[in-house]
């Protein structure tokens, strides 16, 4: 009989990337519930962009049922303008070079490199990601559950979510589902 894979089972995909990674130690007393990058005194315009959004996609799903090729442009048109927006909003908040690193990342957690010593097992760290190329930029808080000395002094640490939108884990989601694409497709050219 073979060996018993059941160890090594996950619950989702993972892939190796660069992304922009910002992260917070939470004291370990505090309520996860609250994401501590900044008060967003855009939320009531995301808010109003987002039903925005939905109201245009339940229009063109009922225009497409009439006129394909015009729901075809409208639709091009409105991924236009959402790329323009991340766009936009990443030109306000640029990310330096140091908060750029290689990740292992998926829908349940993330694990990332640290200086030593910086973060423990159990520890609560607030982390806003920026996901290249789409720069969807999903906040999460979210629990250390290992940590791993490495060769060059620093620390891989492993973390799982705690507290993480349904939006935001759709956004990790389709990043991944992109990112397996492109690597098959590369893959596919070579």
């Amino acid at each position: 009989m073979g060996a018993d894979l059941s160890t090594d089972r996950r619950d989702y995909f993972r892939i190796q990337d660069c992304i922009g990674l910002e992260y917070i130690k939470l004291p370990n007393d505090q309520d996860d519930a609250t994401i501590p990058f900044g008060e967003d005194r855009l939320a009531g315009l995301r808010d109003e962009l987002k039903r925005i959004d939905l109201d245009v996609r339940n229009q063109l799903a009922s225009l497409a049922d009439k006129d394909r090729l015009l729901s075809n442009l409208l639709k091009s048109l409105n991924h236009k303008v959402d790329a323009l927006a991340r766009i936009m909003a990443f030109e306000q908040n640029p990310l330096q070079q140091q908060d750029w690193q290689r990740v292992t990342l998926s829908e349940g957690g993330v694990a990332f490199d640290v200086s030593a010593g910086a973060l423990a097992v159990g520890d609560l760290v607030a982390l806003r990601m920026t996901l290249p190329p789409e720069l969807y930029r999903p906040e999460a808080v979210a629990q250390v559950v290992d940590v791993a000395p490495e060769d060059t002094g620093t620390t891989r640490v492993h973390t799982e979510f705690t507290r993480l939108y349904d939006s935001d884990r759709q956004q990790i989601a389709k990043h991944i589902m992109r990112w397996q694409i492109r690597a098959r497709q590369q893959n596919e050219t070579e």
